[in-house]
């Protein structure tokens, strides 16, 4: 058994700085790197490719939407065509970083509302698809397990990472469970690791209210912008390793 492990990272901008980039790339895989909308300016950006190549962790672009006050967890009304326009600008200004710094881009994950209204938006989910093949359709595309961006990846022809969470909590419909409502975030170290277990060796989780959630996990994300979120990384893997269950490198990319 072997599994993915990504993080949301190089979210820092101009003085303000989240999370500690460098500590998570210890133990996870793959790197999601903010791309200047959301979160991460030019600076950050480059620093974070740095790094991520530094520690041969698989670099990917993380687009959200353009709302840096709103750090991309609301949605925002835009069109298909502007949502296309925008993640395929994200792309390009990582993907020019990454080229200059040596280092190439291995997969594409959307950002908070980004992510999370394209996984209930059809036409939303086919829009960040579309932009991503046109951009280069040998990146990986990761899409919330089970959600219409899996087929919109598909129609794309692009290669699809189902992604899961080790820190989130599930509705019994497969989607997240909104960070605004109570238990949306797991916090116990122990309950992340057994939900990660349990999705990789069984094959689903259960969601906030108790009810059994196929999921299908190609790549597990754990967020590098909460509280202890290093040492969570750490904990995680020694756990997944522990049971058996290898972490490798860019394995959304296989």
């Amino acid at each position: 058994m072997q599994i993915d492990l990504n993080c949301d990272c190089g979210e820092s901008y101009g003085r303000w700085e989240l999370g500690d980039d460098a500590a998570m790339f210890r133990y996870v895989s793959s790197a999601n790197v903010a791309c200047g909308a959301h979160a991460g300016d030019p600076d950050v950006m480059r620093q974070t490719v740095r790094l991520a190549k530094a520690a041969s962790v698989s670099i990917g672009a993380h687009p959200g939407f353009p709302d840096l006050i709103g750090f991309g967890r609301r949605v925002m009304q835009m069109t298909p065509d502007e949502v296309f326009n925008s993640v395929l600008a994200q792309i390009g200004a990582l993907y020019a970083i990454a080229k200059v710094e040596g280092a190439s881009l291995a997969h594409v994950k959307a950002h908070g509302a980004l992510y999370n209204y394209a996984a209930v938006t059809p036409p939303i989910a086919q829009a960040i698809a579309d932009a991503v093949a046109a951009f280069d359709d040998r990146l990986v595309f990761v899409a919330l397990a089970g959600s219409p961006l899996v087929a919109a990846g598909q129609r794309a022809g692009l290669r699809v990472a189902q992604e899961a969470f080790a820190d989130r909590a599930y509705e019994a419909d497969g989607s997240l469970r909104n960070r605004k409502l109570p238990g949306a975030m797991i916090e116990d170290n122990a309950t992340a690791l057994a939900q990660v277990i349990r999705m990789v060796t069984e094959g689903y989780t259960r969601s906030y209210d108790g009810q059994r959630v196929p999921i299908q996990a190609d790549t597990v994300c754990l967020h590098g912008d909460t509280p202890g979120a290093a040492a969570r990384a750490h904990f995680l893997r020694s756990g997944l390793e522990q049971a058996g269950i290898r972490v490798l490198s860019g394995c959304i990319n296989k």
